[in-house]
């Protein structure tokens, strides 16, 4: 894939045309709400404890938006007492998966909250939560409810995302700090709680990620998932203006104006599913202490050596108890 975008001089300074809805806000701030009201306390069933030995595994359900009950993983270090949340949120078409894929973390001394994308998990690793039916699905959501904000699929998930933060700081109790991190739809995610909850979140880690400056990247990228969207609109013609009005309240570039948490956000400049522009359009936003790790020759993906990268600064801003 060549470098098919703006020069990385360009991309440094460059700023999303797209306009943000009146009243951002209230707008989210009454989904949140709403949400909040029908919540109730997060479940917790201890997993395979045999299994896992010195890591506390609990398979979680918690109330996402409109009180749905999603479906998580909460893995911990046995005997740590509040250690650092990380809550983690997964890419297009996966769930939660196995436990083992997710117990870096809990090695080093943090506990993990990891969430289920409600209607996802059946392509590249699998899932528990529907989205209006029961179980994981192998779907194709950019367009499900996309003519108006309150009734689209990602407003429903960032509200979800959101609210995770709350089960996860109610888990880990009084006085635990917290982070959020995901790479693809699960760095859009993590922007997107970093906004919605920044009064709770230290560190956002944001890997490629998706859902920033859609309506740029609807238009540049030649790969799915954002392809779902022009297909769509190609024969649904009179939807454009409705559906490009919707993607503003939940486009990452506009809502990563707020977050307030240190963040770490990586970028391949041959990226052809996140075209690199997007992920700046984002980054340029943030007003927070920020670094983003450019890797010229990367697609899709980051260098392994990049974990170390993340490490290093989450342990700078939020390390473990000794």
């Amino acid at each position: 894939m060549p470098w098919y975008d703006m020069p990385l001089e360009r991309l440094r300074e460059y700023r999303t045309q797209t306009a943000e809805p009146d009243g951002l806000d209230e707008w989210w701030a009454k989904r949140l709400a709403d949400s909040r009201e029908l919540a109730r306390p997060a479940d917790l069933r201890r997993y395979e404890p045999d299994l896992y030995g010195t890591v506390e595994v609990h398979d979680a359900t918690f109330s996402g938006s409109g009180g749905d009950r999603i479906r998580a993983w909460y893995l911990k270090p046995a005997d740590a007492v509040r250690p650092p949340v990380v809550v983690k949120f997964i890419g297009y078409g996966g769930g939660r998966g196995a436990p083992g894929e997710h117990m870096l973390l809990p090695a080093l001394g943090y506990a993990v909250f990891v969430m289920d994308s409600r209607g996802q998990g059946g392509r590249w690793t699998y899932g528990a939560t529907g989205d209006g039916a029961e179980g994981p699905e192998n779907s194709q959501v950019m367009t499900r409810g996309i003519t108006t904000p309150e009734d689209y699929y990602y407003t429903r998930l960032f509200t979800d995302a959101a609210l995770a933060v709350d089960a996860a700081l109610e888990l880990a109790g009084p006085g635990a700090g917290l982070a959020v991190t995901g790479a693809s739809q699960g760095g859009g995610l993590a922007l997107a709680a970093a906004a919605l909850a920044r009064d709770e979140i230290s560190v956002c880690h944001a890997d490629v990620p998706f859902l920033c400056d859609i309506q740029r990247a609807i238009t540049l990228a030649p790969h799915a998932p954002y392809t779902e969207i022009p297909e769509f609109l190609a024969e649904n013609v009179a939807l454009v203006d409705m559906a490009l009005g919707t993607l503003r309240y939940i486009d990452c570039a506009l809502l990563a104006r707020r977050i307030t948490a240190a963040s770490l956000l990586s970028v391949g400049l041959m990226d052809d599913i996140c075209p690199p522009s997007t992920v700046f359009a984002a980054y340029n936003e943030i007003t927070a202490a920020k670094d983003i790790a450019v890797y010229p020759y990367s697609g899709h993906s980051v260098p392994r050596a990049h974990a170390e990268r993340q490490l290093r600064r989450l342990r700078e801003h939020l390390p473990p108890p000794a």
